[in-house]
């Protein structure tokens, strides 16, 4: 017969006391393993030393360019909104403004767009007294004409300010390279961000190696975002205030035509037949009237337009430079210790990393049977 095997309590703690002192051998284990290896350590982590010290020798210091602004959103509409019914009655809307399209934090997202980053690339500045397009002082510290030169569709790239060029060709050409800096301009040079939030102080930082480029790339960046916002913002408003005076100068018109055909009639038949009045009459009080109607139109939209300048007025955002960039600016230079650390400690745990994955091979085609009689089985795993 069959022994029946009970497990009982006693079983369950020494298996729990056996993969306890697994684990604690193992250990041991490997701690012996990595003491008697110390040596090699030591050598990858002072390599990886060296390593950090020449990169931060041979790393390009960077310039760093801010310029901080206050944005105010105007204000939408208010009391204006009781008068949007008589301004309605000539086609207008008081509300105007483009305050759907770009509202709070939005103006930081401009700064990243692909337009205006390609706009400010586009626009002159000056350097060393010498006007120059800025994507052209970028190719330039970028050292990307040497490269270009290799290349004969490159070899005799030249932009020009509108982006306008005379082929197809040529127009994707530009295009391309244009996208690949606006890329890498947006990914490591410009930062845009509003540091705290209970603030509207928002700041626009440009770094780059050439601090002249820094520098005028962040005042043409800044100035071109936030005449874009703000020509967006009172576009619709201008567009009414525009409207607005058209009507009224032509109702001005018509009603000082009226008053002098009044005036004309009169003149032309100073002694009238008293038995023939109808003839000069019936003209003089028709003009009359007509000059009385365009009257009271001209004051309603003289009444419409002034609420039409207020409130572009009140809708127009308020944009307060707060600090500005200046010569010279923030260098930023690699820290010689920082790197020092950084490198050692990277390649000495890569190295580690590896005798980890070494031994583990060696350990698993020593317990493979296909090796059981190889010279490596019988040889300690270190």
């Amino acid at each position: 017969m069959q022994k029946k095997v009970y497990l009982s309590k006693n079983n369950f703690n020494d298996d729990e006391n056996a993969s306890l002192r697994e684990l604690i051998h193992s250990i041991q284990d490997w701690t012996h393993y990595f003491s008697h290896k110390w040596r090699l350590i030591l050598l990858s982590g002072v390599f990886g030393g060296a390593l950090g010290l020449v990169y931060a020798i041979l790393k390009t210091p960077v310039y760093t360019a801010t310029t901080s602004f206050v944005l105010e959103e105007g204000n939408k509409g208010g009391g204006l909104r009781s008068y949007a019914g008589l301004a309605s009655t000539f086609g207008v809307d008081l509300g105007g403004g483009g305050g759907g399209l770009f509202e709070g934090e939005n103006i930081l997202e401009l700064y990243r767009s692909r337009n205006m980053i390609t706009q400010t690339l586009l626009t002159e500045g000056e350097f060393g007294g010498k006007k120059q397009l800025l994507i052209d002082r970028y190719i330039q510290f970028n050292e990307l004409k040497e490269k270009w030169d290799k290349k004969p569709t490159l070899r005799n790239i030249k932009f020009i300010p509108n982006n306008i060029y005379s082929t197809p060709q040529l127009q994707l050409l530009h295009d391309s390279i244009i996208g690949t800096v606006v890329n890498t301009i947006d990914k490591s040079y410009l930062n845009a961000l509003k540091k705290d939030k209970k603030l509207n102080i928002l700041y626009v930082t440009v770094t780059s190696p050439d601090e002249l480029f820094s520098m005028t790339f962040n005042q043409k960046l800044v100035e071109n975002v936030n005449n874009f916002y703000l020509d967006t913002k009172t576009k619709k408003s201008l567009e009414n205030v525009a409207i607005l005076q058209a009507k009224t100068d032509s109702v001005r018109t018509i009603m000082t035509g009226a008053i002098n055909k009044a005036v004309v009639i009169a003149d032309a038949t100073p002694n009238q037949n008293p038995t023939r009045m109808a003839q000069r009459i019936a003209p003089i009080q028709n003009a009359k009237l007509n000059g009385e109607i365009h009257q009271q139109v001209l004051g309603t939209l003289i009444q419409n337009l002034e609420l039409a300048k207020i409130s572009l007025l009140r809708e127009t955002p308020l944009i307060q430079i707060v600090d500005f960039p200046v010569l010279p600016l923030t260098k930023e230079k690699t820290s010689k210790a920082k790197s020092i650390i950084l490198g050692g400690i990277t390649i000495g745990l890569l190295f580690l990393f590896f005798l980890a994955i070494r031994r583990i091979i060696r350990i698993a085609l020593a317990s493979s049977p296909l090796v059981k009689t190889n010279k490596l089985a019988d040889e300690p795993i270190n």
